[in-house]
């Protein structure tokens, strides 16, 4: 890593002060050294959600975190096939069983913005599910394989 700072610019804005009191709060909630980080923090979401409205072939990476119910029907093996269809942008997937017979699934996802969100919409129709939610990001993944027959990757030299 370089040694040198972030190059930064500074902003200067007005707020109505109800909403500076709360943003201060939750600074002070969460324990941050500035409101600069936090409002750093909430902009880069709105960029990444911005991007993936507006540029429907740009790549992102996210969580696709969902809550359901086990006990409805299929649910499962229809999330699975849904899924599957979409091998190519699910990375990985933790599960873990709730109370009451619903579980809590998270998935590693990384794509183009217009393939995630046609995942996070698939999933969704799925009866059972409770919950959903898409966070992106534009900041990737690095390649998980050397894509190519002549890769040398772990090749004896």
């Amino acid at each position: 890593m370089s040694s040198e700072p972030a190059s930064l610019a500074r902003l200067s804005m007005s707020l109505p002060a109800d909403l500076f009191r709360k943003l201060d709060m939750m600074v002070e909630e969460r324990q941050l050294p500035s409101r600069s980080q936090l409002i750093a923090e909430l902009i880069r979401h709105a960029l990444a959600a911005h991007e993936a409205l507006t540029r429907p072939d740009e790549i992102l990476a996210g969580t696709i975190t969902l809550v359901y119910r086990g006990d409805r029907g299929r649910v499962r093996q229809q999330l699975a096939g849904t899924q599957a269809d979409f091998q190519t942008e699910v990375i990985s997937t933790q599960h873990v069983f709730l109370k009451d017979d619903q579980s809590l699934e998270v998935l590693l996802v990384q794509g183009p913005a217009a393939r995630l969100k046609g995942l996070a919409d698939a999933l969704r129709r799925v009866r059972g599910v409770q919950q959903l939610q898409l966070v992106t990001t534009t900041a990737l993944l690095p390649p998980l394989s050397e894509a190519g027959p002549g890769s040398k990757k772990g090749a004896a030299a």
